[in-house]
């Protein structure tokens, strides 16, 4: 068939049009499908309290557009899911597959569960994948060999399990693999050393064991390999050394054996961080060290490396941190030198923060060019050195926050110099032999909070301008020889929390006007001479856990303010001239578990109640004349009228043998108090009379240190009004450390009104503040660490498993405790303002303690309410708050009512079925009518149906009850906190009466 040219061109245009058509029907069909896949996701996740997907709608404009999504821009294809730090949860959608362009998907930091790395892999084109810090489970499936494209993975920080599979190795481009803090097992594979590309291999906090494979020094590519926290042992192969791109090394808290390599020609000119403390390596510390020019830190403590510290350390000049504690380390000095000389080469490293060499068996002097480390120094540990000779008077020239030089032979005066360390916020001295008086020029470190002079052979007066110390919270200047009166200045110690003065030969009365230290946690006076009657005022002491003023000579009678010690766990007065009666309300001590007021003139009746039900003979032996009606104190009884006399020769007839045995503890006391001299006296006592303190005082560095530079890693939360990180202290202890976002409109009004309640108040149902951090460049909170996270985090997040009937009540009672405390046992009450279950968190025991008072209210004296404009969280904030501004305790009974309802429905006031009118409280209400099984959260329904409690609808019933009587609308006509707490732990009592727990 003929065709002619103006064909041709025609059947071409039709050709071209069709050909576009399809292209163009395809195309939607693609981003179609991106868009369901988008929403897919989105209907997958169950927790957003954020509402980051807020605005992810299908009539809500292209998806390109919506947070965490990335597109293409010729095709409009989503070629990257950024969501981190979200506090999404739920479940990952299958149908994410889907977006076939999707290169990078970065979900890190959230509440996902369940297990979708098996179908996340048929993401075909994907670079790079984050997934870590979430509760993904399962293993790591062998089709992770479709990543062909895959560059980075991070699945650290999950719930992963089984062991690495060989497949990983069939991915040619990668270069990061993140695999720490899981659940997985076995052997480190030898097949890891065939991914050529490998830069970051990290597989830190598993359950690996075994030794290191010799294959891992193929990758010589590899810059950084992170084994800490396994099992591991065996030696290190020292071919490892040898890969010259190394620049991070961290293989602490393992078992490795052997000593490090010796060889000198090793050169690792990239290596910034070797840290292989707490293993068993042993041998000298290698000098070829040295050659690692870009080093800055270097962790070798709790290890057995002997030998002398290399001199050339002084040739790190970007060294950081050195920490060479738990050693056997020596040194081998010249004849007729015993100094510890490499501490003079260090001071050539300029950038020098964390010099930590305790507990090794150095055996020398420090040099007097000590005070000629850098500046940047803030933390310098020489304990337990068996230091010896005194301290130069060039320690003044150091900048240091922390100075320990305790558990040594120190001997001498404390320098005068020492005065001139004006960033000095913790000072160790304790243990030595160190003698003369307490330099008044003590009372110049103003930033001090923590003083530990105990156990040396110091003499003369407390020094009067102690009160000069405003930050002081720890000062232990027990067993010494001070021989002063205490001075009234240090009574103005305001934030002191720890006051041990015991063990000295302090006399004269305490001053009668004390003012009440509200902070002070614990005081031991005991073994002095002191006199006069105790002060009422120390009653006004709320936080006071332990005291102890025995072995003085204190007369008169016990004051009854003492009943109003709360928090009181531990009392001893023994040994004293105190008489009259025990009071009466000391019954409410409801804490305490030791109770010592034996050897005073005390007579009448002994307290039946409270703590004293649980009380021995030992707590009252030898006083004048006691009586009660518990046979087991052996006292005669009140009830017959008998006269003192007649009392006093009874009890000494049923109790001779109790005081001939307590006599003979007396004299072989004194014996030996005699033969080993005062010192000992504390080892000699049967009770731990100085408890540890937990408050500390902070430096930036020794933050940024123990969160690892703030790491994400570390993060636990984010809040409206900052971050907060989990952070391990030198010691080992876990934090938790607050940072204010300081770019928020009112942050330092938050810090300070965080600061002044925590200040003010102490509870056991409260986050306990352990120290702040305050500079230029951040406000911190170092806070009491709660592993289990948050209440919030229990009713809403799968990473944990539900919260039982009995466990939601206990919690609740515990928010109740913490209200009425800050309620009613404060001169000046308390407000929180911002009740809710995302401040509400849980410890090691699952016991509840209120946290973040950034906009809590003191309410002044004679006042109920006051005004302001700062408002709570929504769903939460009482009517009269959010509309007129008024703050008073009312307010913070109606949020704990909105959450009494949120814990038993599993509903948070803000969810979507919420609105037109319609919230929690009404829906609760009106639900009531038809059946409060109805209402409560599912899980509880089914565990009251499978444990058969008959009583179950009816404890649920009131439970609800006082929800809707706390949440009322008019302030005036909701309930009482104390009648909330009274009537829940009813209900907890049935229930533990019926074994129900």
């Amino acid at each position: 068939m003929d065709v002619n040219g103006g064909q041709i061109i025609s059947l071409l245009i039709v050709l071209l049009a069709l050909s576009s058509c399809a292209d163009s029907q395809a195309g939607y069909f693609s981003i179609s499908t991106d868009l369901s896949a988008l929403l897919a996701f989105k209907a997958a996740i169950s927790h957003d309290p954020n509402n980051v997907l807020a605005d992810w709608s299908a009539a809500a404009g292209s998806f390109c557009d919506w947070v965490g999504v990335s597109c293409s821009r010729r095709r409009q294809r989503v070629t990257a899911l950024r969501l981190p730090n979200s506090g999404l949860g739920g479940t990952i959608s299958p149908q994410l597959t889907n977006l076939s362009f999707l290169r990078v998907l970065d979900l890190r930091n959230n509440s996902f569960h369940g297990r979708p790395l098996e179908s996340l892999t048929r993401l075909r084109r994907l670079e790079s994948l984050n997934l870590s810090r979430n509760a993904i489970e399962g293993e790591i499936p062998a089709s992770i060999r479709n990543f062909q494209k895959l560059r980075a993975i991070s699945i650290s920080k999950n719930k992963l399990s089984g062991g690495i599979p060989v497949e990983l190795t069939a991915l040619p481009l990668l270069t990061v693999v993140f695999l720490g803090t899981n659940n997985l097992t076995g052997k480190i594979p030898p097949f890891l050393g065939n991914m050529s590309k490998l830069e970051w291999l990290g597989m830190e906090r598993n359950q690996f064991h075994g030794t290191v494979p010799d294959e891992i020094s193929q990758l010589i590519n590899l810059k950084g390999i992170n084994l800490w926290g396994n099992h591991l042992t065996g030696s290190l192969p020292s071919s490892i050394f040898n890969i010259s791109s190394l620049e991070q090394v961290l293989l602490s808290e393992n078992a490795f054996t052997g000593s490090l390599p010796p060889t000198t020609g090793l050169l690792l000119p990239n290596l910034q961080k070797l840290n292989v403390d707490i293993n068993q390596f042993s041998g000298e510390i290698p000098v070829y060290i040295s050659n690692c020019t870009k080093l800055d830190e270097l962790e070798l403590s709790n290890n057995q490396f002997t030998g002398p510290v290399p001199r050339n350390l002084g040739q790190l000049s970007l060294l950081q941190s050195l920490f060479l504690a738990n050693n056997m380390l020596t040194i081998s000095p010249p004849p007729g030198k015993s100094e510890l000389e490499f501490l003079t080469d260090l001071t050539n490293c300029s950038l020098l923060e964390f010099l930590v060499i305790d507990n090794n068996p150095f055996n020398g002097t420090l040099p007097s060019s000590i005070g000629n480390l850098p500046s940047s120094l803030g933390y310098f540990g020489a304990s337990g050195c068996q230091l010896r000779g005194q301290i130069p008077d060039g320690i003044g020239n150091l900048k240091v926050n922390l100075l320990v030089l305790s558990d040594n032979n120190l001997e001498g005066r404390i320098p005068t110099t020492i005065g001139r360390i004006d960033t000095l916020q913790r000072l160790y001295l304790g243990r030595n032999r160190m003698e003369g008086s307490i330099p008044d020029e003590a009372c110049s470190l103003h930033s001090l909070g923590e003083l530990y002079l105990h156990n040396n052979k110091l003499s003369g007066p407390i020094p009067s301008c102690i009160g000069n110390l405003g930050n002081l919270q720890v000062l232990f200047l027990d067993s010494n020889k001070l021989n002063s009166s205490i001075p009234k200045s240090l009574w103005n110690l305001e934030n002191l929390s720890f006051l041990n003065l015991s063990s000295n030969l302090l006399v004269g009365p305490l001053d009668q006007d004390i003012k009440p230290l509200k902070g002070l946690e614990s005081m031991d006076l005991s073994w002095n001479r002191l006199s006069g009657e105790i002060p009422s005022a120390i009653g006004d002491f709320q936080s006071l856990v332990s005291l102890n003023l025995s072995r003085n000579s204190f007369w008169g009678p016990i004051p009854e303010l003492f009943g109003s010690l709360i928090t009181l766990d531990f009392l001893d007065l023994s040994h004293n001239g105190l008489s009259g009666t025990i009071p009466k309300s000391l019954e409410a001590l409801s804490h305490l578990k030791f109770l010592n007021l034996s050897s005073n003139k005390l007579a009448g009746e002994i307290p039946s109640q409270g703590p004293f039900r649980n009380l021995t003979v030992e707590s009252f032996v030898n006083n004048e004349a006691l009586c009660g009606g518990q046979p087991t104190l052996q006292v005669p009884s009140c009830s017959n009228g008998k006269t003192n006399e007649s009392w006093a020769r009874r009890f000494f007839t049923i109790s001779a043998p109790a005081v001939a045995a307590l006599l003979v503890i007396s004299v072989s006391v004194l014996y030996a108090l005699k033969k080993y001299g005062r010192t000992n006296m504390h080892s000699l006592y049967p009770v731990d009379l100085s408890p540890v303190p937990d408050h500390r005082v902070f430096s930036y560095q020794e933050l940024r240190r123990a969160t690892k530079d703030f790491s994400e890693d570390n993060l636990i939360g984010l809040g409206s009004s900052g971050s907060v990180y989990k952070a391990i202290l030198p010691d080992g202890q876990t934090v938790a450390v607050k940072i204010l976002n300081l770019q928020l409109e009112g942050a330092y009004k938050r810090f300070d009104a965080e600061c002044s309640v925590l200040r003010a108040v102490r509870h056991r149902n409260l986050v306990k503040v352990i120290s702040v951090c305050s500079n230029t460049e951040l406000r911190a909170l170092v806070l009491q660490y709660m592993p289990n996270g948050s209440l919030e985090s229990w009713l809403y997040s799968h990473e944990h498993y539900y919260l039982g009937f009995f466990q939601r009540l206990s919690i609740m009672i515990d928010v109740a405790l913490a209200l009425e405390y800050l309620h009613h046992a404060q001169e000046e009450p308390v407000v929180h303002c911002d009740l809710k279950p995302s401040n509400v968190l849980l410890d090691e025991h699952m016991v509840a303690h209120v946290a973040d008072f950034g906009i809590a209210k003191i309410l002044a004296e004679n006042k109920n309410t006051i005004q302001t404009k700062t408002l709570g969280t929504l769903g939460y904030i009482a009517p009269e708050y959010g509309s007129e501004g008024k703050v008073s305790t009312k307010g913070d009974v109606y949020s704990y009512g909105i959450m009494l309802l949120e814990a038993f429905t599993g509903k948070k006031p803000t969810h979507e079925m919420f609105g037109g009118g319609l919230n929690l409280r009404e829906w609760v209400k009106a639900s009531l009518s038809d059946s409060v099984m109805d209402i409560l959260d599912g899980n509880l329904v089914a565990e009251t149906d499978s444990s058969g409690m008959v009583e179950a609808k009816d404890h649920v019933l009131a439970i609800i009850e006082l929800g809707l009587n706390c949440s009322k609308e008019v302030a005036e006509e909701r309930v009482h906190i104390e009648d909330v707490l009274s009537k829940l732990k009813k209900i907890k009592h049935h229930l533990l009466s019926m074994g129900y727990a």
